[in-house]
């Protein structure tokens, strides 16, 4: 497999844990780095390709996808309202594109979404819905579909959350994107835990803390310890929960990555 195809592999296709990747040679190559190295939680190492990639002559849709990837980066560590000014920046760089319009608007619903504004996270959803339809791409219906179950589960519709979290398996499904797949998951564990359905909400945990581990996405094997932790597990002890997912948290963190803390 070339280098490229490496790349593209680690950021979205079967093999998200690849570590080392291959050195990038071409500004798009520098945003799959920046997208794999991500969702393995090496925040340092992709602020740091993004970065680069900030320095360089860039045109198309590139330097806005960049700046909601960084967005996304920030927001997973807590950081909503840093997330937020960067996911305005990707708006106002998308022009008429529908690939990141679609991007910087889903930001936006997840980032106001984090900071309690329930109705402007709304609205950004209901903005982004046209350009997802008419951006033709396989992976931005599945972010959509993420946050609406999101944003039900903290409007306590647990029904439309689980609705919006098989919408997203589904899709995911059909995508080469392991990484996508596993946080589908993780939201269809939450969604089922916001509708009351523990049991169910625990099988599908335990299932995707273990797929998380074995992909290498550290972010999404924390996400899915911290639901454990709370719920209880069929397979760990919390002891053993709690272990994990400071463990998780600590390697997050000699990784590059700066948790907010409330």
């Amino acid at each position: 497999m070339t280098a490229p195809a490496l790349l593209e592999d680690a950021a979205f296709g079967a093999d998200p844990g690849r570590w080392p990747l291959p050195a990038a040679q071409t500004p798009q190559q520098r945003w799959l780095r920046a997208v794999a190295a991500g969702g393995q939680g090496r925040y340092g190492a992709a602020l740091a390709e993004l970065d680069r990639l900030g320095r360089q002559r860039t045109g198309g849709p590139l330097p806005s996808l960049a700046r909601s990837t960084r967005a996304s980066l920030w927001r997973q560590l807590g950081w909503h309202d840093r997330a937020r000014g960067l996911d305005g920046q990707a708006l106002a760089l998308a022009g008429s594109a529908a690939e990141p319009v679609a991007d910087a608007l889903i930001g936006l619903a997840a980032d106001a979404l984090g900071v309690g504004r329930f109705a402007a996270s709304a609205r950004a959803l209901q903005r982004a819905a046209p350009p997802v339809a008419d951006s033709g791409s396989a992976r931005l219906p599945v972010r959509l579909a993420w946050v609406s179950a999101e944003l039900a589960m903290v409007r306590g519709d647990g029904a439309d959350a689980i609705g919006h979290a098989e919408r997203a398996v589904a899709l995911a499904a059909a995508l080469p994107s392991a990484r996508h797949g596993v946080k589908s998951r993780v939201v269809l564990a939450a969604a089922r835990c916001a509708g009351g359905d523990l049991d169910a909400s625990r099988r599908e945990a335990d299932a995707v803390l273990a797929d998380a581990g074995r992909l290498g996405l550290v972010p999404l094997q924390w996400a899915a310890a911290c639901l454990l932790a709370d719920i209880g597990s069929d397979e760990r002890s919390r002891a053993d929960l709690v272990a994990l997912r400071d463990h998780c948290a600590q390697t997050v963190i000699r990784r590059g990555g700066v948790w907010r803390t409330r």
